[in-house]
């Protein structure tokens, strides 16, 4: 199938902003200017700018004009949590695992009204300094052994390789990270905060690559004071 005239007009410039040929901020081409530059009407180039923009690569300034994104999207980003203490010093404590099917959560695993998930909860220390309340949402059918002892769980990316062969690390996933002061009783108190101290929540959604299947749901709350994370671009 022939690829449309207004998306070849897209791909063009989408690569032109990826390669560098504008600075983020910088004015883009007029309808005008791209009219004459690509031979076709302005529906067309109008179709193409809509599309740039819509994915983010462009935003409109009323009578201003078009102008490039300032943000990364495009460029190469990579984003890493940096840990404030050795790795040996990191020890798990499993404080539960339950069934359950409370419908905000059958929904973030893409399961039906009368399926299941197991719900394991850890804490994480460094030496002796709580700093991540765990709560981590499995399918029913990637848990084995439900009723084995709470070590058992400690690792559940090893369970998945384990049990499944599947790699966690490598599967693609979905994580976002705010400040909050809407602790739940029990992250507040397995962290040890003092009043009014944030924590960083951080939400992550793993699919099997290819696919629709979530793997897991975790939402973890992490004290403040072990927050900090790397940013690194077009490396």
């Amino acid at each position: 199938m022939k690829t449309p005239k207004y998306q070849q007009i897209q791909n063009d410039l989408k690569n032109q902003i990826v390669s560098g040929k504008f600075e983020n901020g910088d004015k883009f081409y007029t309808e005008n200017e791209l009219v004459q530059l690509y031979k076709v009407s302005s529906i067309t180039v109008i179709r193409a700018l809509n599309e740039l923009v819509k994915d983010g690569y462009l935003v409109r300034k009323q009578g201003k004009g078009t102008f490039v994104s300032r943000s990364r999207k495009g460029k190469l980003v990579e984003f890493s949590d940096v840990e404030l203490f050795p790795l040996k010093d990191d020890h798990v404590e499993v404080l539960s695992i339950e069934k359950g099917n409370e419908p905000k959560y059958l929904q973030e695993l893409n399961l039906g009204s009368h399926d299941f998930y197991y719900k394991i909860i850890r804490v994480r220390t460094a030496g002796n300094r709580p700093y991540l309340y765990q709560q981590s949402f499995i399918p029913e059918r990637y848990i084995l052994t439900p009723s084995a002892k709470k070590e058992h769980f400690k690792s559940i990316y090893q369970r998945f390789k384990l049990d499944f062969d599947i790699h966690m690390p490598s599967e693609p996933y979905t994580e976002t990270n705010e400040v909050t002061f809407s602790t739940p009783y029990e992250a507040y108190q397995a962290l040890q905060l003092e009043k009014l101290e944030p924590t960083i929540l951080q939400i992550r959604k793993t699919k099997q690559a290819n696919s629709d299947i979530v793997l897991e749901y975790v939402e973890s709350y992490k004290h403040w004071n072990f927050y900090k994370f790397e940013i690194i671009a077009n490396r």
